[in-house]
């Protein structure tokens, strides 16, 4: 008697665990929170004022890094603007410019990604404030036999992706990865 209700006791616990339970702890990680973090995909737009043929746009290539002339790579993966900045400066202090003066704003962020049973899957642009419900309004909207209440995102948290179901008006972040579900009924 006592082994059977262990054992009821454990098959509940794997059932709530799979009735959603997971993904609501997973999602308190994965509130926007802080500066914006840069990744391969953003493009940046860097002013060293004084020096036009320094200033241009730059993209954070695959390794995480910018090329800029005289200076060579820089690493940009995970930094923010501000840390940019400073380490744009650093570099061309090193021998190039005295008092080197350093913008980094982001030009264009990077793309997100809609899969699943929407009418046109695949990665848009990424605009600025929008929520899942957008998203999916931007992929052609829901596919006749999609589920509506909620979707599963895709996002990396401090370097590990991390998914959870979230409802139709959790703001999207750029390099997410929005699932959209099939219903069964």
């Amino acid at each position: 008697m006592r082994r059977s209700l262990i054992a009821l006791c454990m098959a509940l616990s794997v059932l709530l665990e799979g009735c959603g339970l997971r993904p609501a702890v997973q999602m308190a990680g994965m509130e926007a929170t802080g500066p914006y973090r840069l990744a391969s995909g953003d493009r940046l737009r860097v002013i060293v004022f004084g020096q036009d043929s320094l200033s241009n746009s730059y993209s954070v290539d695959g390794s995480g890094h910018i090329s800029m002339p005289l200076i060579g790579l820089v690493p940009a993966l995970g930094a923010t603007t501000a840390q940019l900045e400073k380490a744009i400066e650093g570099r061309l202090r090193n021998g190039y410019l005295r008092e080197p003066r350093v913008s980094v704003e982001v030009e264009a962020y990077r793309p997100f990604f809609i899969l699943g049973e929407v009418t046109t899957a695949g990665q848009y642009p990424y605009v600025n404030g929008m929520s899942v419900q957008n998203a999916v309004a931007i992929a052609g909207g829901f596919a006749p036999r999609a589920s509506r209440s909620s979707v599963d995102l895709t996002r990396v948290v401090n370097g590990y992706p991390v998914t959870a179901s979230v409802p139709m008006t959790t703001p999207v972040l750029p390099g997410d990865t929005i699932t959209v579900r099939e219903r069964w009924f």
